[in-house]
């Protein structure tokens, strides 16, 4: 009778536990869904308060930002972003530079010019500055818009006057036997509210605070652009080692890059620099992908490297 009433009593224990497990993954469900219309909303009103303007290009679109005076920097953003996240990286630079951020192909109303791909995102910077009746740039790459900007440099260093790579993906020392074909998150997490629901993950996978997800919306407006890095931008270099001759670049190179970078390693960086003929490397031992608490260091190489090579 005993063992009886014991079993009964861990069986209510269970069905208790379990149900305290189910209103609290309900619960989180609910919070995140709220949490991303509120964050949504506040998104879409940042993004309409830029003054983004729109070039009508060959193949279609482009949306950017042009803004300030001085020479100019080409602001390439990564993953997740587009104009706003182009502009953000730069922005501190208003004052003494002009400002050219555009949405990279499949991002935030850019159009896409074949595949996709860097050489095409390259060919798409040039007909941009074709456009805006701009010679020379500074190109500034953040991320996974190293790629295209190294491909810019490569195929149009005429329009170079120097690269920038901030905490960017890097090229690969040797042609690798076997590389990851899609280098993005699969598809079905490419919502807002799917992000919201990982977005606790990123610290700890990304060394990115969870309120990273609020710079990324509306993700919906960005998907295209992240499946076109996942399958084409970030393995290029790896799939086409060939084509990025390194040594031969013609333009000077800044790296910046944290050592704790978990995203882009900067063992990649230490592994790849002797292919740069022309290379300032300035690494800091923190501050993880975006470099936080280097504000000023970055400021002052940056003024170095452009007043260098103006």
């Amino acid at each position: 009778m005993a063992n009886v009433k014991k079993k009964g009593i861990v069986k209510r224990i269970l069905l208790a536990f379990l149900i305290i497990i189910l209103l609290t993954i309900v619960l989180y469900l609910g919070i995140q869904g709220i949490r991303c219309a509120v964050g949504v909303k506040k998104a879409q009103a940042k993004l309409d308060s830029y003054d983004s303007k729109v070039a009508n290009l060959s193949y279609g679109s482009m949306t950017y930002i042009d803004t300030g005076s001085g020479e100019t920097i080409l602001s390439v953003h990564g993953i997740f972003g587009g104009y706003d996240q182009a502009y953000e990286s730069v922005k501190n630079r208003g004052s003494t530079n002009r400002l050219l951020a555009p949405s990279r192909f499949g991002y935030l109303g850019s159009s896409i010019k074949g595949e996709g791909t860097p050489s095409e995102q390259a060919t798409a910077f040039k007909e941009l500055l074709d456009y805006l009746e701009i010679d020379k740039v500074f190109v500034l790459a953040t991320s996974a818009g190293g790629t295209p900007a190294i491909r810019f440099s490569l195929d149009y260093p005429e329009r170079v006057k120097g690269l920038i790579l901030y905490c960017s993906a890097m090229p690969v020392t040797e042609k690798p036997d076997s590389f990851i074909e899609y280098q993005a998150p699969p598809e079905p997490l490419l919502s807002s509210y799917a992000m919201y629901l990982i977005s606790p993950l990123m610290q700890p996978m990304m060394g990115m605070p969870a309120s990273t997800v609020k710079t990324i919306l509306p993700v919906e407006d960005r998907k295209g652009g992240v499946v076109l890095d996942g399958k084409y931008t970030n393995p290029d270099m790896e799939r086409n080692f060939d084509k990025y001759p390194i040594e031969q670049l013609q333009v000077p190179v800044l790296i910046l890059h944290s050592e704790d970078d978990p995203v882009a390693s900067f063992e990649k960086v230490k592994n790849v620099k002797h292919r740069f003929p022309v290379l300032t490397l300035i690494s800091f031992p923190d501050g993880g992908h975006m470099m936080e608490g280097h504000g000023a260091e970055i400021d002052e190489a940056l003024d170095t490297f452009l007043n260098q090579h103006s």
